[in-house]
């Protein structure tokens, strides 16, 4: 059944709609990635404190994120019904409840991030971390603006315009990092802050590129005659929130667990905690790539809904999870035999690499499960099913992935690998709560 030609249709279309989403998912994780990779090149202490708070900084990025989220199934529905009225008090009210998240949260994290001297790290590590940090918190707002306009656009299946412009922003960030990480062209060297920096510019520009896209692009002249402060709901936005809260618990439990990760790490070194950056950055490459078709089953699943096809729900839901797991399948593939390689492109420290390419075995392992509860995640979105995610989240994470995690790392004496042992039991017993919620929910 799963090779027949509806089937083949099903799993065309997620195509077409995921690749952009996935190059422009993989935009957001390769600023990372590339902050980590120059950063790397300052030595093993720097590369810890990029990992520190980029873990800290992500369990704030993904609350944002989930927040977004809500508008992609409410657009993709109202676009199955074609309901244009609709769609633009989602775009206006989105937009305008993502700015002053956006807002919220760089105040709240930017006031409590001297805390981070209190996580029991490594004292040279949290010296330089907490300046990069604070300036990471700032792009928190351009890029809950980005995510506002890019949310809408997905949800009316229009991906590519949003692949383009994190294509660029990343190429962007890449160049700014060369500048103001190493001081070239007279700009000053300013180590480890100008990745930071780098990435509040590029994301800046993002932004302004998304906003020009949706404002001037000919294809939403249809919309914008809503767009006026009359059209501006309280209920619109709560409903949102009240649909995206529940996103962001979800992501911020699983992410969160990776950032606890982090933090319990630090507690065995600093050259432990460069390790687990390096394969959780790869790891959180294939995620995000993942995370695009999982958007792109939100936007099928949704918009099917929106037509009241049920038997169309299900199939585009299961050829999702099935592009998923092979997807994270070839990645797996991929880790394994660059296992050795991987580590050389971010440090000169021989203990750190041996240690790296250990963890990277267990992140090639635990890419399936991975691939799945992605997946299940998007497609259980698109069906506005996002409350029972966020408690499987909590348990899966909280009450498996970081007890085991700990005891394995500390109590067993297995150190870093123990706990991303513990990390992988998580995401394995996500993956199958994930997967047979969505069985029940959209049955045959």
């Amino acid at each position: 059944m799963i090779f027949s030609a509806q089937y083949r249709q099903h799993y065309k279309s997620t195509f077409w709609l995921a690749y952009p989403v996935v190059l422009s998912q993989l935009g957001h994780i390769l600023v990372s990635v590339a902050d980590s990779v120059m950063a790397g090149r300052l030595g093993t202490l720097q590369l810890a404190a990029a990992s520190l708070g980029n873990s800290i900084f992500t369990i704030i990025l993904v609350f944002g994120l989930g927040i977004s989220f809500s508008i992609t199934p409410l657009v993709a529905r109202a676009d199955g019904r074609k309901n244009h009225t609709r769609i633009a008090l989602i775009l206006l009210n989105g937009l305008f409840l993502n700015t002053i998240m956006g807002v919220l949260l760089f105040l709240l994290f930017y006031a409590i991030a001297p805390f981070i001297q209190h996580l029991n790290q490594p004292v040279d590590v949290v010296k330089l971390a907490l300046p990069y940090v604070k300036i990471l918190f700032l792009s928190m707002v351009p890029l809950m603006v980005f995510q506002a306009f890019k949310q809408f656009a997905e949800g009316l299946s229009l991906t590519k315009q949003s692949m383009f412009i994190s294509i660029f922003a990343n190429v962007l960030n890449v160049g700014l990092n060369y500048l103001l990480i190493y001081g070239k062209l007279g700009f000053p060297a300013l180590g480890l802050n100008g990745a930071a920096w780098a990435t509040l510019i590029s994301r800046i520009v993002m932004a302004l590129m998304m906003a020009a896209f949706i404002f001037y692009s000919s294809r939403f002249v249809r919309y914008r005659h809503f767009l006026h402060r009359q059209s501006l709901s309280l209920t619109h936005m709560v409903k949102l929130f009240k649909l995206g809260f529940p996103i962001s618990l979800q992501m911020l439990f699983e992410m969160g667990a990776f950032g606890f990760s982090a933090i319990m790490i630090g507690w065995l070194g600093a050259r432990e905690l460069a390790a687990h950056q390096i394969a959780l950055n790869i790891a959180s490459v294939t995620y995000m790539m993942a995370s695009g078709i999982s958007a792109a089953a939100t936007i099928r699943v949704g918009r099917l809904r929106g037509l009241g096809d049920h038997h169309g729900v299900h199939e585009a839901g299961y050829s999702s999870l099935i592009m998923g797991a092979l997807f994270m399948a070839a990645s797996a593939t991929l880790i394994i035999l660059a296992k050795d390689l991987i580590p050389l492109f971010y440090v000169q420290d021989v203990a750190v690499h041996k240690l790296a390419a250990q963890l990277l075995i267990i992140a090639a392992i635990f890419q399936l499960s991975d691939g799945v509860q992605v997946v299940g995640l998007g497609a259980l979105r698109g069906l506005e099913d996002v409350r029972v995610p966020s408690m499987i989240s909590l348990f899966s994470y909280w009450l498996i992935a970081l007890p085991t995690g700990y005891a394995l790392g500390f109590w067993a004496g297995l150190g870093a690998i123990g706990i991303w042992l513990g990390l992988f039991t998580g995401l394995t017993i996500a993956a199958l709560l994930l997967f047979f919620r969505f069985k029940k929910f959209s049955p045959a």
